[in-house]
């Protein structure tokens, strides 16, 4: 216990020395297309996931190699792209090779099926991106990232697949950094290098979950970023737009900017509604696959009626904004 008590000041005392070095850095998050804040606030708090995944190697060993050896290039690149924009091919560049050395870890490659490396890789990515993308109002990165650490501690008590003290030193982390955001205002965002970097951990806790029961149905622990991040792509490209480019459309981003429900409150749904899919895949005695097409079932039917009652709202406000560019 006494470990995980120095873990936690340890990472409050490093998040409060990097505001002094981001504000006198400069390193800020100015309000644009796709932002629901208004204020400038300062950027790449979520950094201390890294540093969180570096103690885990002062503290507990250097048990997990190339998985830290790929957190760090990935964050490094997320970090790099928060204080000057990074091209999207060296981004998914990095974050590419960044999963394939995480892989050594997973031992994949020993096995004679290459396409699940393939599959492996792309929902790697995927994730990545999605949680990248879902990160837009204060405290949704780090609540949402809690009710996925959750469940995946509770299981790892039963199935010990990865060290639990990786996963408690992920929750300190996580719990250090909502200290800051979970706020009606803010004292940073977690920047690309925080969503980011805490994806790339819990897909290493997820696969390697995955990996040791070979029930790729636990990715029901993602289940609500997943359905919002698919369909939102999907309406996009339903109406021409480049899915690359900064936009409000997610559910969330409409129930903040358009509905005005506060964002802690918009960021406390999407934990809870989490919360308690991910307990309904652990305790319901039923099979879980037919679980797993229920709740994404239900969470696409519910996306696909919000956005029919509510999407014109977005719409009146894109158009407000080509009148004003226009004048």
């Amino acid at each position: 216990m006494i470990k995980y008590i120095i873990l936690f000041v340890l990472l409050f005392v490093a998040e409060l020395l990097y505001f002094k070095v981001a504000d006198k850095c400069n390193i800020i998050d100015k309000p644009n297309l796709r932002s629901s804040h208004s204020h400038i606030t300062l950027r790449g708090g979520g950094i201390i996931f890294l540093i969180g995944a570096w103690l885990y190697c002062v503290f507990f060993g250097f048990d997990y190699p190339w998985f830290i050896i790929g957190l760090t290039g990935i964050c490094t690149i997320s970090f790099i792209d928060d204080i000057h924009s990074v091209s999207g091919k060296t981004r998914i560049a990095v974050h590419s090779i960044s999963a394939l050395i995480m892989f050594f870890q997973w031992n994949i490659y020993s096995t004679e099926i290459w396409w699940y490396i393939i599959i492996a890789l792309v929902l790697s990515i995927g994730i990545v991106n999605a949680y990248n993308f879902m990160d837009g109002i204060n405290g949704i990165t780090g609540g949402y990232s809690i009710a996925v650490l959750l469940p995946l501690l509770l299981v790892n008590y039963k199935l010990q697949f990865v060290h639990v003290s990786l996963i408690y030193t992920a929750i300190l982390s996580v719990l250090v950094f909502c200290f800051f955001n979970f706020r009606i205002k803010a004292k940073c965002f977690a920047g690309d290098v925080g969503s980011v970097g805490i994806a790339f951990i819990i897909i290493f806790l997820l696969g390697s979950l995955i990996i040791k029961t070979g029930n790729l149905w636990y990715l029901i622990f993602l289940a609500v970023y997943g359905v919002d991040t698919s369909l939102t792509i999907c309406h996009r490209l339903i109406l021409k737009e480049n899915i690359f480019e900064a936009h409000r459309k997610h559910a969330y981003q409409l129930m903040a900017n358009e509905l005005h429900i506060p964002n802690l409150v918009v960021a406390s749904i999407y934990t809870i509604l989490q919360l308690l899919i991910s307990a309904g895949a652990i305790y319901l005695n039923m099979n879980k696959w037919l679980y797993f097409a229920m709740i994404c079932t239900i969470l696409s039917l519910s996306y696909i009626i919000f956005m029919n009652r509510y999407y014109c709202m977005h719409a009146e406000y894109l158009a407000m904004q080509k009148a004003k560019s226009i004048k």
